[in-house]
Parts: structure tokens; C-alpha cells; sequence
């Protein structure tokens, strides 16, 4: 009973010794994260959110809708974070595998020669070894560390919440390669569009040529007059290759998105400026939390780290390990299985306290607190730039259709002047420069229309990217 209880205060003593070295912290234990939020986007609340539905239900266009399910298959990127997902999954069973006991099967055979004026020597002399002795053997051994301090099992823990932030890295990748197709072809529909217009304007200034080049065998402008206007022919149809090209990149783009060699891509014939953007509704910012994989991924990054912490700092606690070993041993073959005389095992268990030159330790354990500072600052770092890229892109929605509206105003008003000024001219009362310059205007209006409507879209697969939408 007297040993029992010496057994136990010894035990007590070493624990009691070990916590009262445990280092605190120079600039304190890290604090926990901030998750206070705004109630709302500047004013706006919204009882649905967009974040929740699927990018199948969000794009209706299915030659969009195509595309994006074929990147999701194909995509490299993704398909190198499936094994980084593969990595971490393996990481948990080899944290779990430390928690159980190492057995190791050992089989050896050997011969020793001792020195004749040794000890051991005299003596096999005395009773007849021979002088090269064989050895035979074979030997099961066992090796545990038990997890007091739930060292171990914190490892494992911290592995696994490891393996879900990755697999919210992936989701994160997903939202990013959904958003970026829908860009790239509202991109590409919107370069379909400027062309066309590109291409009816150059008909009309060919047109238009052909006019003033009459109008100067009558003698009513001047070889100036003729050589303006075929200088704007040239300028409009410079233009039209500049867009071929930015097609083929974009559609290079996509390819590249899609892991595939450069192809055409197939997209609706529907004009750019007939497009409606979906329609998106932002919820409310509290929402961000669950629906972000990059929030959600800091979070678990939080957690993990602080499991770290822990495993840090059961390092100074007493490590206690057992080792055993059963097998057979003789110098003989034919004595080997003679039990229980050639049978060997043995079993030992010991304690070990970190008492000196624990400089390593006490720098791993720092570091896994800065660590966890760290990643409370980059979750606090997501969940700010979350909100204020949602709320820039709600007021550049807002603001790009307002523009939209006065726009397309303003190239009906244009449209129209182009047949005034025309008219104007054929009856001498309005110069050539006039009419030149109502034809550019009108022109750069039709692009600066197309390129509204682009930056609407654009802004719509921004914001449901922004709310966490597309990898459901």
C-alpha cells in the first residue's frame, strides 16, 4: 500500500513540476475571433440569398451551364487540390496510427567470437562452447506511447479539421472557376456583339463613301472630304481585327479553364444587349460566415491551429512509453523451438520529463500561438474583405444601370442623327465633318452600350462569387 502511494505522489510531483516550467507567452495567448458583422450592405436587407442556389439554377444559358460542368470535371487545378485532398485524408491515418501500439517482426542470424582471455571467454572454454558460436533468433517486438496528455490525439484532431479546410479550399477553387467561365463568356458574347456593330458600321461608311465621292465629281466637297471618310473606313475595319483577336484569346481562355486545346466555343446567338442578369439577392452579412469557403476555411484553420497548441504544449509534459519483446533465441537450429528454454521477452516502461535544454520546445509552443494569432487575424481579414466586396458590387450594379438606361437613350438619340446629318448633307446644309463626326459618336455610344451591359454581367457573377455562391 506504502508503494502505491509513493508511486502516486511521485506521479503527482513530475506533473506538478512540468506545468510550473510551461513558458507563458511574451504578448499573451492568442484571443478568439471576431464575428461581429454589420446588419446589412449600407441600408439594403434581403431575405433570400443567391449564395445558396446552385450555379445549374444562378445561369440559365445552358451552352454556359455546359461549359462550367465540363470545367469542373476537367479543370486541372481542381483536379490537383482532389489530391491535395487525398494528401490530407492520408495525413489523418497517420496521425491515428501513432495513437496504437508499433509491433515489428524481427528475424536475424549471425556467429560471435568472444576474446579467449575475457571473462566470457575462460569461461566457454571451462565448459566446452565452441569458439564461434552461431546465433539464431526471431522476435516479436512492441513499442507505445500512451497518450496521457492527449498529445496524440490532438494531432489527429488537427489533422482532420486540416483535411476539411482543404476541402473548403476546393469549394473556394470551385466558386473562382464557375465565376471566371461566366465571366469569360459573357466576355466572349459581349466581343460578338462589338463586332457585329463594328462590322455594320463599316458597311454604312462604305456607304457613306461611296456618297461623298459622288458628291465630288459634282463638285460639291472637296478630294479632303473623300479622303476623311475613307480614313474612318480603314480606322473601323482596323478595329475589327483587334476584336478577332480578343475572341480567340477568350476562347483560349475558356479552353484553358476547360483543360482542353484551343476549339471554338460554342455560345447563344442571342445578342449581348437582349441579356438579362440573373437575378442576385445578397441576404444579409451574417450569411457570409456559413456560405464563404474562404471564411469558412479561415474558421477551421482557427481550430486547427489551436489544437497545435495544445499538442505544443503537451511536450513538457512527462512522456511515459512501454516496449516489449517475446521471441525465441538459440545457438543451436534444432534447440530453437525447445520451449521454454529458448524463449526470450522482456518489458520495460519509462517515464520521460523534459528537464534541461528545452529551448525547441518552448519555441515550438510560441510558434503555435503566433500561429493561432495568425489565423484569428486572416479569418477576421476574410470576413471584412467579404463584406466590402459585396457591398462595392451592389452599389456598382446599382450605379451601371442607371447608366445603362441613359445610354441607350443616347444611342437611339445618335441613331437618329445619323439620318438627319445625311440628309443635311445631300441638301448642302450641313458639312462633311458633321456628318463625319455624328457617325463616331454614334459608333463609340453602340460600344460604350455593349461594354455597359458586359460590366453588368460581369458584376452580377462577381457578386454571387462575392456571396459565396457556385460550389454547391
Amino acid at each position: 500500500m506504502a508503494k502505491h502511494t509513493v508511486s502516486s505522489y511521485v506521479g503527482v510531483l513530475l506533473v506538478l513540476l512540468s506545468s510550473a516550467c510551461i513558458p507563458a507567452f511574451p504578448k499573451g495567448a492568442a484571443r478568439a475571433p471576431s464575428t461581429a458583422v454589420p446588419p446589412s450592405y449600407g441600408g439594403l436587407t434581403d431575405r433570400e440569398n443567391s449564395a445558396q442556389q446552385r450555379w445549374q439554377d444562378f445561369f440559365a444559358d445552358p451552352k454556359l451551364c455546359a461549359l462550367i460542368d465540363e470545367a469542373l470535371k476537367n479543370n486541372q487545378e481542381l483536379n490537383i487540390l482532389t489530391q491535395e485532398l487525398d494528401i490530407a485524408e492520408n495525413e489523418i491515418s497517420a496521425r491515428r496510427g501513432e495513437l496504437y501500439p508499433k509491433v515489428g517482426l524481427r528475424v536475424g542470424a549471425g556467429i560471435d567470437k568472444v576474446s579467449s582471455y575475457s571473462s566470457q571467454g575462460v569461461s566457454d572454454d571451462a565448459n566446452g562452447v565452441a569458439q564461434n558460436l552461431p546465433s539464431l533468433g526471431a522476435s516479436l517486438s512492441a513499442s507505445w506511447e500512451i497518450d496521457v496528455w492527449k498529445k496524440l490525439r490532438s494531432a489527429t484532431k488537427a489533422a482532420t479539421v486540416r483535411y476539411l479546410a482543404t476541402r473548403e479550399g476546393r469549394n473556394l477553387a470551385v466558386t473562382h472557376i464557375v465565376a471566371e467561365i461566366a465571366a469569360s463568356y459573357y466576355e466572349l458574347v459581349a466581343l460578338d456583339a462589338l463586332l457585329a456593330v463594328v462590322k455594320q458600321n463599316i458597311e454604312l461608311q462604305q456607304n457613306a463613301l461611296q456618297v461623298v465621292r459622288l458628291q465630288k465629281e459634282a463638285a460639291r466637297v472637296t478630294e479632303l472630304a473623300v479622303q476623311r471618310f475613307e480614313a474612318e473606313v480603314l480606322k473601323t475595319q482596323s478595329r475589327q481585327y483587334a476584336l478577332s483577336q480578343q475572341i480567340f484569346e477568350t476562347e483560349n481562355r475558356i479552353n484553358f479553364l476547360l483543360g482542353r486545346f484551343p476549339q471554338t466555343i460554342a455560345r447563344s446567338p442571342q445578342n449581348v444587349l437582349e441579356l438579362l442578369p440573373p437575378v442576385i439577392h445578397a441576404g444579409i452579412p451574417s450569411e457570409l460566415l456559413e456560405n464563404r469557403p474562404d471564411v469558412k476555411q479561415a474558421s477551421l484553420a482557427i481550430l486547427a491551429a489551436d489544437l497545435d497548441v495544445k499538442v505544443a504544449k503537451a511536450s513538457f509534459y512527462p512522456a511515459l512509453g512501454i516496449q516489449a519483446t517475446l521471441g525465441l533465441q538459440s545457438f543451436d537450429p534444432l534447440k530453437l523451438v525447445a520451449l521454454p528454454a529458448s524463449l526470450l521477452y522482456g518489458l520495460a516502461a519509462d517515464l520521460m520529463v523534459p528537464l534541461v535544454n528545452r529551448k525547441a520546445l518552448t519555441a515550438a509552443y510560441f510558434s503555435a500561438n503566433s500561429r493561432q494569432m495568425q489565423a484569428v487575424l486572416q479569418y477576421e481579414r476574410a470576413v471584412q474583405g467579404g463584406f466590402i466586396e459585396v457591398s462595392k458590387l451592389l452599389s456598382m450594379i446599382y450605379n451601371l444601370d442607371q447608366s445603362y438606361r441613359l445610354q441607350a437613350q443616347q444611342v437611339a438619340v445618335l441613331q437618329q442623327s445619323i439620318a438627319i446629318s445625311g440628309q443635311l448633307f445631300a441638301s448642302a446644309r450641313a458639312d462633311y465633318m458633321e456628318v463625319l463626326l455624328t457617325r463616331r459618336d454614334a459608333l463609340e455610344a453602340q460600344v460604350e452600350l455593349i461594354e455597359n451591359k458586359k460590366k453588368q454581367l460581369l458584376a452580377t457573377v462577381g457578386l454571387y462569387r462575392a456571396l459565396g455562391g457556385g460550389w454547391r
